[in-house]
């Protein structure tokens, strides 16, 4: 079986938009929910509002794939799970190595949803010379030391960090070194990493300010229509108004200073 040191994903020689591969998951998880429910197939419309998008930016993201469905019909589910699982590389094996076994480390290595998506959790490793040699998720927690023998001997190109951001760009370099080039990263810290090297970090702190200024707008906006109703004047609401949607009806993203 192939490893993910020998291929790498095709989108960017295919020149497919960053946009439209950070949502080509969520079309993904849609239609492999069709898939278990046995749904042949299935609309743009259909596809599109179980992805959470509008059917114009499916039909956009499907064409750099060479998809277009059929009229009248829709898109055949099987072969669309099969186009998007081979434009994400997840027709492969890809070895992962998860750094850092605390709380979050070992949920992470709990989570049965690697295998079935295409990743397999090759080693699992620590600083704390305890924790070697301790089965997490039936894996036994392997030592810091032994890091780069560890990725060498499995081949792996995706590192997760889940330690304390005081050690995540200790981790992240030595992965670097070892020939990591991928990296997911839960540290609370900004890697710096080189051309080359991909980091996506996941950061459920800031996720959660994100969604508390949107409950304190909300809370604002709703004193200020009961205060507007209250003076007999009509709610921006039913006027059309829609200054904080975007092009495509989306909520613009906002993050935290």
């Amino acid at each position: 079986m192939a490893t993910g040191r020998t291929h790498r994903p095709a989108t960017r020689s295919r020149g497919i938009p960053e946009a439209t591969v950070a949502r080509l998951p969520l079309y993904l998880r849609a239609l492999t929910a069709l898939s278990e429910r046995s749904v042949p197939t299935v609309s743009s419309e259909e596809l599109a509002a179980a992805a959470g998008v509008n059917s114009a930016k499916l039909r956009k993201d499907f064409s750099y794939l060479g998809s277009y469905g059929t009229r009248g019909v829709g898109y055949d589910v099987e072969y669309l799970v099969y186009q998007i699982s081979r434009e994400l590389g997840l027709t492969q094996d890809w070895p992962v190595v998860i750094v850092g076994i605390g709380n979050l480390g070992a949920a992470l290595a709990n989570y049965g949803g690697f295998a079935s998506r295409g990743f397999r959790v090759a080693a699992l490793i620590d600083a704390d010379p305890a924790m070697a040699g301790k089965p997490v998720a039936g894996i036994p927690v392997q030592h810091t030391d032994d890091l780069e023998k560890i990725i060498q001997d499995n081949g792996v190109s995706i590192g997760v960090i889940a330690t304390p951001a005081g050690a995540a760009q200790q981790v992240c370099d030595r992965l670097v070194a070892a020939g990591v080039t991928s990296i997911l990263n839960f540290a609370p810290t900004v890697l710096s990493v080189p051309d080359g090297v991909d980091v996506r970090k996941v950061d459920l702190s800031i996720e959660l300010q994100i969604l508390a200024f949107h409950e304190q707008r909300k809370a604002g906006e709703e004193t200020a229509m009961e205060t507007a109703v209250g003076d007999g004047a009509q709610p921006a609401a039913t006027r059309g108004d829609s200054t904080d949607q975007g092009p495509d009806g989306d909520v613009p993203a906002v993050m935290p200073a």
